[in-house]
């Protein structure tokens, strides 16, 4: 028979502990963070949207330019004065026409007569003329109320008002046969149902599509002789005067091309208009951005310094013209993108603005 197995003793058990590894080229152990307790603020929390988010729309314009706004009008001491000059002023040369026509008269009747017949063709002249600016300024009121009238309509919830805005904006820009075919697709609508935002829309896109298109095309080739002009003249006041010149001559076209079509009161208050716009906002002189975006393209390294200045003038130019753009324009922009100046930049210098080199 086997023998049963002797029982050995077990030995102790080690209890369970912790223990660090260390490596001889382990990195060193980073500072310990202290975590910061939850607490409550006060405050709002302003979200991006996403169509002016710069990572989700790269191309957005990161400054754009503001928009132009007619100056409001009001009353002041000095048109007062004005006013009341003028009035003395044709006071006096009224009672000096009046002396004039009598002493004709007592020379010779046919003097007399001649002298009345001449002062009859003036003051119908002068009749007509103010007719005529007149209805400049009326057209010119008319393009400001339409706009106005748009931005009330697409608030309203019911599309009549928006209609009607259409229908007015229909008859202002008539003549012009880029908006044939936007006038028709509007005119098959009439008796459908659309809501008053997507009936603004619709309008803006079909009828001031085509003139958007025109009136961009204005301001480059208006940008284009303004930077060829000053490029290549020898005097500084050629440059001034020429530029005065090319810009009173886009402002005409685009308010002729939005059907604003001003006389010369109502030219000489647009240029105010945008002036005093551009002054305000520091674009009169074209801004530190601009140039420094310009000259990043290697403007300064490829061109002459004055070629370089009449780019800048170009540029300049161009923001004229947007805020024209701004002020003549029957709508608000809305279902379309509104031109910046970086939209003009290509135009102007085209060999600078390709990427990787490639055109």
């Amino acid at each position: 028979m086997s023998k049963p197995p002797i029982d050995q003793p077990h030995p102790p058990r080690r209890a369970p502990a912790a223990f660090t590894f260390e490596e001889e080229n382990a990195a060193p152990e980073a500072p310990r963070v202290e975590r910061r307790k939850p607490a409550s603020f006060s405050g709002e929390v302003v979200l991006t949207p996403d169509e002016e988010d710069p990572f989700l729309n790269p191309e957005q314009d990161l400054s754009p330019l503001p928009v132009a706004t007619p100056r409001k009008r009001r009353t002041s001491f000095a048109s007062i004065a004005v006013g009341a000059f003028g009035i003395l002023l044709s006071l006096a040369v009224g009672l000096w026409t009046d002396q004039l026509i009598r002493d004709l008269f007592s020379r010779a009747d046919w003097l007399g007569y001649a002298a009345l017949a001449v002062l009859a063709i003036g003051i119908l002249a002068v009749i007509a003329v103010i007719v005529r600016e007149t209805a400049g300024m009326m057209r010119l009121a008319a393009v400001q109320t339409i706009k106005a009238e748009a931005d009330a309509a697409i608030l309203e919830t019911r599309p009549a008002k928006a209609r009607a805005v259409v229908a007015r904006l229909m008859g202002l820009i008539a003549d012009k046969p880029e908006t044939a075919k936007g006038r028709a697709t509007l005119k098959e609508t009439e008796g459908e149902v659309i809501d008053a935002p997507h009936l603004i829309a619709l309008a803006e896109r079909e009828l001031l599509g085509p003139l958007d298109r025109r009136a961009r095309a204005l301001i480059v080739n208006s940008s284009k002789r303004v930077s060829i002009v000053t490029a290549v003249s020898p005097r500084a006041i050629v440059d001034l005067l020429y530029v005065l010149y090319e810009a009173a001559r886009l402002i005409r076209a685009m308010a002729e091309l939005y059907g604003g079509r001003p006389g010369t009161l109502g030219m000489l208050r647009l240029m105010r208009d945008v002036l005093a716009h551009l002054a305000v906002t520091g674009s009169i002189a074209v801004g530190d951005s601009l140039v420094q975006q310009v000259l990043g393209h290697g403007l300064a390294s490829k061109l002459s310094a004055r070629l370089g200045e009449g780019v800048i003038n170009g540029l300049m130019t161009a923001r004229i013209g947007i805020a024209a753009m701004d002020l003549c324009r029957p709508l608000s922009f809305r279902a379309l993108n509104r031109p910046g100046i970086g939209d003009f930049i290509g135009d102007l210098t085209p060999s600078m603005t390709t990427r990787n080199g490639n055109p």
